[in-house]
């Protein structure tokens, strides 16, 4: 990460620029998954409190964190720690947004006990419809022979109850009846 400083500045003792090296370190960690950064300080002195404020360019956000203190290292070291939060704050929301929900299997039939020698799975198929609304009803055996092997489950219309039913091939390559 590149480093700027503006304004007045006092030299920075060994031990504050390893830390704020470190600092830095951790911050780039957070910040540096889309190429390398560059970081904007500036200071200013006002009587005996010195501010640091700190900008940085993030998922097309400008993160700004101030510190103040009564010496300057204390007061880039806190606007280091505030940047820090609002980077992490900002990829857990970006992350949120941007991951997209699992698909659940919430109308999948229930399954039958697994089979050692089961076939296994096909991807489902759209649905067909055996008979039309106005043509013949059929029976449950009639409609097992019209399901074609390369379809998940048929809809038809059930000539005992005269209803609509559906007939679904489990995994294990049985059919079962099942009413919607």
């Amino acid at each position: 990460m590149k480093l700027t400083y503006t304004g007045k500045q006092e030299k920075l003792s060994p031990v504050l620029e390893k830390k704020i090296a470190a600092r830095l370190a951790r911050l780039s960690k957070v910040l540096e998954r889309r190429g390398e950064k560059e970081a904007n300080v500036v200071f200013q002195a006002q009587r005996h409190l010195h501010k640091a404020e700190v900008t940085v360019n993030y998922y097309d956000h400008s993160l700004v964190a101030v510190g103040s203190a009564t010496d300057q290292g204390s007061a880039l070291l806190d606007a280091f720690d505030r940047l820090e939060k609002q980077a992490i704050k900002m990829r857990e929301r970006w992350r949120d947004i941007k991951r997209t929900p699992e698909r659940k299997a919430a109308a999948a039939p229930p399954e039958a006990p697994a089979n050692v020698n089961a076939k296994p799975a096909k991807p489902h198929k759209t649905v067909r419809l055996a008979a039309k609304p106005n043509g013949k009803p059929m029976t449950v055996e009639e409609a097992m022979i019209n399901i074609d092997e390369t379809e998940d489950f048929m809809v038809y219309h059930d000539s005992e109850t005269d209803k609509r039913a559906v007939l679904v091939r489990l995994r294990d390559g049985s059919l079962r009846r099942v009413e919607p």
